[in-house]
């Protein structure tokens, strides 16, 4: 739960049943974990001169029977992030074990003492405990310059990113060396170029490339996934042609109009990622989207046709619908919107998409090859 500085809540009134401001506290709003997305976002009045929230999400919060609840649903299964499976012994034991088995590795350095230890990475953690999906940051540098980006923000902003970028260019030998072991013995195995922590991976094709190939020459297991803005269709074919499994291209839009304020892309434009998608399609892999819910955006009218055209023109295998973390009238500000049109509401557009698209899956995260090769709906409790 967070107070809003600058914000006063906007609820129902108990006796009249009217919408009013609340003038009395500060507005809160909920953090929705990894797994569940958000119906609804929490509702406030700015004040002129409230500062900029950071780049968390901000979901209503409303109470019943002296209990806090949030409008979400568990979109995903998988338990690979819920906070219950980490263990701050087991990570640190993990962490030690990392770096005694790889003295002389960045990557693995990077990993271990950066993203485990001081970030607490979900993703870097599960690498620690040799479960599941595996990390591998790979581009120091960016073609984007989304507004909020997690890991670069420029100096005149007064929000910071959450992280620090990966400052170096990691080579073919430091991917292979961790990335293979950890397919050979990790439950459920996947390895994923493009992480929070890093600017554009497809800029480091080559190297990646290369290193799939390597990779592949030592071991068959697992999947190879790449999570990416899709800029680069060419090197995304590189990369299939080099044995990619998957690719997870991240949009807060499927409407141009809205993409491009918000990425502010340097060198390639919406349609590259359209093309990117086919293209891991036409190589029989699994795609997905990283699909940024803004509700009262996402959910509108114009959002949703343009999604069952995008839905319909790249074949999309899966929608991973996560939460946006920004401050809203910050983004919509930042994207010139001030009308979002009419809305549907997130749980309706669920629903809308599902009964036409039967096919399409939803989720939170990259499926591992097991559910790709067709037991998607598989048992998480046991594993």
């Amino acid at each position: 739960m967070y107070e809003l500085p600058g914000r006063k809540g906007i609820g129902i009134d108990v006796e009249t049943g009217e919408m009013r401001l609340c003038e009395k506290g500060l507005a809160v709003a909920a953090f929705v974990p990894p797994a569940y997305s958000g119906f609804y976002m929490s509702a406030f009045e700015t004040d002129p001169d409230a500062p900029v929230l950071p780049l968390f999400c901000y979901s209503a919060a409303g109470w019943l029977d002296g209990k806090f609840y949030v409008p979400a649903v568990r979109i995903e299964q998988d338990i690979r992030q819920d906070s219950e499976g980490y263990d701050k012994e087991e990570i640190d034991t993990g962490v030690k074990g990392l770096l005694s088995h790889y003295p002389h590795n960045r990557l693995v350095s990077h990993l271990a003492n950066n993203c485990a230890l001081t970030y607490q990475c979900p993703a870097a953690r599960n690498f620690a405990l040799g479960r599941w999906e595996c990390p591998i940051p790979v581009s120091p540098a960016c073609n984007a310059n989304c507004v909020g980006c997690i890991s670069l923000q420029p100096d005149e902003e007064t929000i910071v990113s959450p992280q620090d970028r990966l400052g170096f260019k990691p080579t073919v030998e430091e991917i292979v060396e961790f990335t293979v072991p950890h397919l050979e013995s990790a439950p459920y195995p996947i390895v994923s170029f493009g992480q929070g922590c890093e600017g554009e991976p497809l800029l480091m094709w080559e190297t990646m490339r290369d290193a799939i190939i390597e990779i592949r020459k030592h071991t068959s297991k697992g999947s190879i996934n790449i999570n990416t803005n899709g800029s680069m269709p060419k090197a995304v074919k590189a990369l299939c042609e080099a044995g990619l499994d998957s690719i997870r291209v991240s949009t807060n839009s499927v409407r141009k109009e809205i993409y491009t304020p918000y990425y502010r892309p340097n060198n390639y434009q919406f349609e590259d990622i359209v093309e990117s998608l086919k293209i891991v399609n036409s190589f029989g892999g699994w795609t997905s989207i990283n699909f940024f819910v803004f509700p009262g955006m996402t959910d509108s009218i114009a959002e949703y046709e343009a999604l069952r055209k995008f839905i319909t023109e790249t074949g999309l295998k899966m929608i991973q619908w996560r939460s946006f973390n920004i401050d809203p009238d910050w983004y919509l500000g930042k994207i010139g919107v001030t009308d979002t049109g009419e809305c549907l509401g997130v749980k309706q557009l669920q629903q809308l998409i599902r009964e036409e698209f039967p096919d399409l899956k939803y989720g939170y995260f990259n499926p591992p090859i097991e559910r790709i090769n067709g037991k998607f709906e598989m048992d998480f409790a046991h594993h």
